[in-house]
């Protein structure tokens, strides 16, 4: 299965985000899965991919020129496609991934999830999108969205992300997927 996993490229953030991320990525390798990632060093995204390498994985990376040109393309892609914008990533990572995981992150992290989900609830795919909400990184995100769901913004859910507390219950999840 082609799991693709957006996730935050600081190297700033703490450690225990990072164990995470890599545990994801070694079982990933280990399981035969691939990576769907941004192509791109840093935090979270160095750190899945470096834990599937660690288990001969396949790693696919999606990369814009504007990271290229930074010089912060990842060593660890066995395959690697150069788009020219952030909207072509998004694009090709949505085609070639089967489900979704959502790690810790920022605005690229979320601009890709809610991508997903906007595609989704318009019926553009059927495609699983896991948010996992380690260290109660995204309890204001959930509180968002069941304040949205109240006030009638989200009328009705053809689609639902799966909101999960730690990367175990994740794993678990895509087990059944």
């Amino acid at each position: 299965m082609n799991i693709c996993v957006f996730c935050s490229a600081s190297n700033n953030i703490d450690d225990k985000y990072k164990h995470s991320a890599r545990q994801l990525g070694e079982w990933l390798g280990k399981n035969g899965h691939t990576l769907v990632f941004g192509g791109s060093t840093g935090g979270l995204m160095t750190e899945v991919s470096q834990g599937a390498a660690a288990q001969n994985g396949k790693i696919i990376g999606v990369i814009p020129q504007t990271i290229i040109a930074m010089n912060r393309q990842s060593p660890f892609c066995t395959t690697i496609y150069k788009v020219k914008t952030m909207s072509e990533r998004k694009k090709k990572m949505k085609e070639l991934s089967d489900i979704f995981v959502v790690l810790p992150g920022s605005y690229g992290t979320l601009d890709e999830m809610f991508d997903v989900v906007a595609a989704a609830t318009v019926g553009e795919h059927r495609k699983a999108l896991i948010i996992v909400n380690e260290f109660n990184f995204y309890d204001l995100l959930v509180q968002l969205t069941e304040n949205m769901k109240q006030l009638q913004f989200i009328v009705f859910e053809h689609y639902k992300p799966i909101v999960v507390q730690n990367i175990d219950e994740c794993i678990e999840m895509l087990k059944q997927n």
